[in-house]
């Protein structure tokens, strides 16, 4: 089978639609049934069941299908080698960043990183932990920042730096009177999260014992991001706990919106930067680490090596 092949296997068991695999394929539709169907009579198996709704992989098709994308891993791999050899900091670096942190840490990274290698631009992807994950270890993203603990056989991680949690609370609000919180402070008070499915939100719940326990989140309420979670509090609908260097980036004269940080030692996050062990630009990731170093977030301690 050629690559070109193979990425057509790999992309259809992906997608499980001609169409969408065909556009992931920049290819047109009948282009890619008819090569695939060419790789079946060639070798005298079925890859995938069609019907007017669904396609999907046959036995022998998930075996060949995973063997295909581990090829072309390798294949892959083989050419950053190629492209790369000479100068470890030239060419793209495909780095994922969680929701919560892209924001506030991108704007001075980038420059960072410029300065320290101008002929590796970022090709940037904003994702949830998990999905970020998947990328990676497919091959699809060089790198990721992401919060601590991620632990993926194959990965390796290093610590970039650790993350102080703050309270934002509505104008008026009884605890604003306080200069200094402690976690117990906010049991019993109408808490603001991100939906299920956010790391940040765990991150949270964990570092708050009380929130953790049965019940402890039941009767919050929910946004989408951290901005939206920031105009809820504004609007009085409640407060809420939230990264720093997100609480550091708003408006400081915001009449409707107060910060307090927490006593020591306060909840917080580590953040950290994921390769796959067998990533051949290893200087690359140096670059990116202390450019991050270079570059925190405000209110982010570094973490020391």
């Amino acid at each position: 089978m050629t690559l070109t092949e193979l990425r057509y296997i790999v992309t259809l068991a992906r997608e499980r639609h001609f169409g969408r695999a065909a556009e992931k394929c920049h290819v047109s539709q009948p282009t890619l049934s008819v090569a695939l169907k060419k790789v079946e009579q060639r070798f005298g198996i079925t890859l995938f069941e069609r019907s007017s709704a669904d396609v999907r992989l046959t036995p022998i098709g998930e075996q060949i299908a995973a063997q295909a994308e581990r090829v072309l891993e390798e294949s892959a791999r083989l050419q950053e080698i190629a492209r790369q050899g000479k100068n470890p900091l030239v060419g793209p670096l495909r780095l994922g960043v969680i929701f919560t942190i892209a924001p506030y840490l991108l704007p001075r990274l980038i420059p960072s990183l410029h300065a320290r290698a101008p002929d590796m631009p970022l090709h940037l992807q904003e994702n949830f932990t998990v999905r970020l994950g998947e990328q990676l270890r497919r091959g699809e993203l060089d790198a990721i920042i992401v919060a601590d603990p991620f632990v993926e056989p194959g990965i390796v991680t290093g610590a970039l730096y650790d993350e102080p949690f703050a309270a934002i609370l509505p104008a008026g609000h009884p605890l604003t009177a306080r200069e200094i919180l402690a976690p117990r402070d906010i049991v019993g008070e109408n808490l603001l999260l991100l939906g299920p499915g956010n790391c940040f939100r765990d991150q949270v719940v964990q570092a708050c014992p009380q929130l953790s326990e049965p019940g402890g989140t039941e009767g919050a309420r929910e946004g989408s991001s951290l901005e939206t979670v920031r105009h809820m509090v504004a609007s009085g609908a409640g407060m809420s706990i939230v990264p720093i260097s997100a609480a550091l980036s708003w408006p400081a004269q915001d009449d409707l919106l107060q910060l307090r940080r927490f006593s020591e030692p306060g909840p917080q996050r580590r953040v950290v930067v994921a390769w796959r062990a067998s990533f051949p630009r290893p200087q690359a990731i140096d670059a990116l680490r202390q450019a991050v170093t270079d570059a925190l977030p405000a209110g982010a301690v570094p973490v020391r090596r």
